[in-house]
C-alpha cells in the first residue's frame, strides 16, 4: 500500500509554517510501542469461534483488525488472519462490495483498504475483486451515472449539495438514494488510494465538491457556511429540519448566540485527510484554512468541536493518520505551543489503555463501547505513528 503524503517547498512551505505546522525531518522508523504490542494481544483474544472480530454490521471491524494485525507483522498465512479472511471473503457480493444486509459503503470501502495492506502474494488472490470492489464504490457515488439521484427523487447534478459523496447504506439490495457524510466519503477516499487509483480518477475529484461544500469555508457554496471560514468540517450536507438548510453535524452556538452547525475535529481532519489524497496543494485556500482550525483546535483530550467524548476513538485515529499525511512532525497550536504530536499521542493513548491492553470509550455512540473498536483505532493511530517519508 503506497503511502500518500504532503510534500512542501517554497511558498507552500511558508504557507504551512504560518498554519503552524513544521515539515517532518524523520529518518527513521519509530519502534512499536508497548502499548501497541499489548492492545493487539487483546485484539487476538477477542477473536469469535467464527473468525469474526464484532460481526455486525458486516466485515467491517474484523477487516479493521486484520488490517492492524498485518500492519503489525503478523502472517496473512496465521490461523486467525486465515479465518478473518474467511468472513470477508462470505460477505462479498455480485455487485462487488462486501457487506451483508446493509452499510455497503462504509462495509466495502474498509474491507478495501485491509485487502489493499496484505502482502503482495496474499493481495494478489483478491485482485480481481479489489477491482470489482473499486467499480463498485465509484458506481455508488452521489452524482454519478449510476447513484443520480436523491431519497425525494431530485436529480444530483453538480449544484446538488449531495454531489460527489457517498453515504453508509447504497447497494443493489438496499434502498438506493441514501444521503452521504464525510465520514464514508473519507473511507472511500481512503480505500480508493489504498487499492491503486491516482488522484486524479474521476470519482475522486467529483468528491472534491462534496468535501468542499462539508467545510466552513469561503470556497463553500452552501448557506450553512455563509460568513463562516474558520475551515473545519461538518459531518453531511443533507437537509437538517432543524436549520431549514442543507448541512447536518451536532449544533452549537455562534458568539451571537444563534444555532449553528458545528464544525468538529474528527470530521475535520477526515476532511483533511480526504482533500490530501486528491492532491489538493498546501497552498491551496481550502487546505490552508483545515490547518487553521486544526491550530486553533489542537487537542488530545476532547474530541474539538463536540460537548462529550462522542467519536473520541475514531478522533484519534484520523488524527494520526491525516497528521501521517500532513508528513509534520510538530503542530503550533492557538496559543504558540509547539507540539510534538507523535510523541503526545503515545503518551496519552498509554494513559487511557485499561490493565487488558484494551481501550473504550464511556460515550456509548458509534460502537466505541465495544473495546475491539475502540482498541483496533487506537493501534492504527499508533501505526501511523510508524511510518516516514
Amino acid at each position: 500500500m503506497k503511502r500518500t503524503t504532503l510534500s512542501l517547498s517554497g511558498l507552500a512551505f511558508l504557507a504551512f509554517v504560518v498554519a503552524g505546522a513544521a515539515p517532518s525531518s524523520a529518518a527513521t522508523p519509530r519502534p512499536q510501542t508497548a502499548t501497541e504490542k499489548k492492545a493487539l494481544d487483546f485484539l487476538l483474544t477477542q477473536q469469535d469461534k467464527d473468525g469474526a472480530w464484532v460481526p455486525t454490521p458486516g466485515p467491517a471491524v474484523t477487516a479493521l483488525v486484520l488490517k492492524s494485525l498485518v500492519q503489525a507483522g503478523h502472517s496473512p498465512d496465521e490461523p486467525a488472519l486465515q479465518k478473518a479472511l474467511a468472513i470477508i471473503d462470505k460477505a462479498h457480493q455480485k455487485d462487488g462490495g462486501w457487506y451483508i444486509d446493509g452499510h455497503a459503503t462504509y462495509n466495502t470501502s474498509i474491507t478495501l483498504s485491509a485487502l489493499a495492506a496484505l502482502t503482495p502474494a496474499t493481495r494478489d488472490k483478491y485482485k480481481d475483486q479489489i477491482t470489482q470492489a473499486q467499480n463498485f464504490l465509484k458506481s455508488i457515488q452521489s452524482g454519478s451515472a449510476t447513484a443520480a439521484t436523491d431519497d425525494k427523487g431530485a436529480t444530483v447534478d453538480k449544484k446538488h449539495p449531495w454531489y460527489g459523496g457517498w453515504g453508509y447504506g447504497e447497494g443493489s439490495t438496499l434502498k438506493p438514494g441514501r444521503r452521504p457524510d464525510l465520514s464514508n466519503t473519507h473511507f472511500v477516499i481512503e480505500a480508493l488510494r489504498d487499492s491503486g487509483l491516482p488522484a486524479n480518477d474521476e470519482s475522486i475529484q467529483r468528491a472534491v465538491t462534496f468535501l468542499t461544500r462539508s467545510q466552513a469555508s469561503e470556497a463553500n457554496d452552501l448557506p450553512w457556511s455563509k460568513g463562516r471560514d474558520e475551515g473545519g468540517f461538518i459531518y453531511s450536507t443533507a437537509w437538517n429540519p432543524a436549520t431549514n438548510s442543507f448541512g447536518q453535524s451536532p449544533l452549537t452556538k455562534d458568539r451571537d448566540g444563534k444555532d449553528i452547525i458545528a464544525a468538529y475535529g474528527s470530521m475535520t481532519y477526515a476532511g483533511l485527510k480526504s482533500m490530501i489524497y486528491a492532491d489538493l496543494k498546501p497552498d491551496d485556500a481550502r487546505v490552508k484554512a483545515a490547518l487553521r482550525w486544526i491550530s486553533n483546535n489542537y487537542s488530545l483530550q476532547i474530541n474539538p468541536g463536540l460537548k462529550t467524548d462522542e467519536g473520541l476513538y475514531y478522533y484519534y485515529f484520523v488524527f494520526a493518520s491525516t497528521l501521517t499525511a500532513l508528513n509534520q512532525d510538530t503542530i503550533t497550536d492557538a496559543k504558540g505551543v509547539k507540539h510534538d504530536w507523535r510523541t503526545e499521542f503515545e503518551t496519552e493513548m498509554a494513559k487511557r489503555q485499561h490493565p487488558d491492553g484494551s481501550f473504550v470509550n464511556t460515550a456509548d455512540k458509534w460502537m466505541e463501547s465495544n473495546p475491539v473498536l475502540a482498541t483496533t483505532y487506537v493501534v492504527l493511530g499508533l501505526q501511523e505513528l510508524r511510518h516516514t517519508k
